[in-house]
């Protein structure tokens, strides 16, 4: 990422918007802040190689379902580069493979950390589990408020979207709903 760009384009848009970054005291370096936290925090995602984190981590596994649940996330929205912050809930039903709970929460957060559409932050988040450790099914739930909801046009306080990223063969839906905490 080329930071110094990155700021220069974020001074210009404050400018363009009406405010000057050089002469109101509240807005010098604003540029470089904001550049820094995109580059080092909000898009920080793109630097991890989910096949990497996933593939060293992978053990034998059990017949008994894992359920990670309230892995407190942040993402970007593309559309208007605001945040959506809330929690995922992974669950699967594994084979043959496990993974370590925590690394389970880094690959949520590894998709949640780019510019992201709520839902494909769910299905990457299966996708990458399904080919790593093949499961019988996975899912991934997401419960997010976001910042385009309640901070600009409907303004919707309150207001969380949830997506349920489903994937596998001979699936008992009542089962993954149940893991997932559907419905209440």
């Amino acid at each position: 990422m080329d930071r110094e760009a990155a700021a220069s384009a974020i001074d210009a848009f404050l400018r363009a918007l009406g405010r000057d970054p050089g002469r109101e005291p509240e807005l010098v370096g604003t540029g470089a802040r904001v550049a820094a936290a995109y580059a080092d925090e909000l898009l920080a995602g793109y630097g991890v190689d989910v096949d990497a984190l996933l593939a060293p981590n992978v053990f034998a596994g059990t017949s008994e379902l894992v359920v990670v649940r309230d892995i407190p996330l942040t993402t970007t929205c593309p559309h208007h580069l605001m945040p959506a912050t809330g929690f995922a809930t992974v669950a699967f039903a594994p084979e043959e493979h496990l993974v370590g709970v925590g690394t389970v929460a880094r690959v949520v957060e590894a998709f949640a950390r780019r510019f992201a559409l709520q839902e494909q932050i769910g299905e990457r988040t299966v996708a990458a589990l399904q080919k790593h450790l093949a499961p019988r099914w996975a899912a991934c739930r997401l419960m997010l408020s976001h910042a385009c909801m309640t901070a600009r046009g409907e303004r919707s306080h309150g207001a969380r979207v949830e997506t349920l990223a489903l994937a596998g063969g001979d699936v008992d839906e009542a089962i993954v709903y149940a893991a997932l905490g559907v419905g209440r």
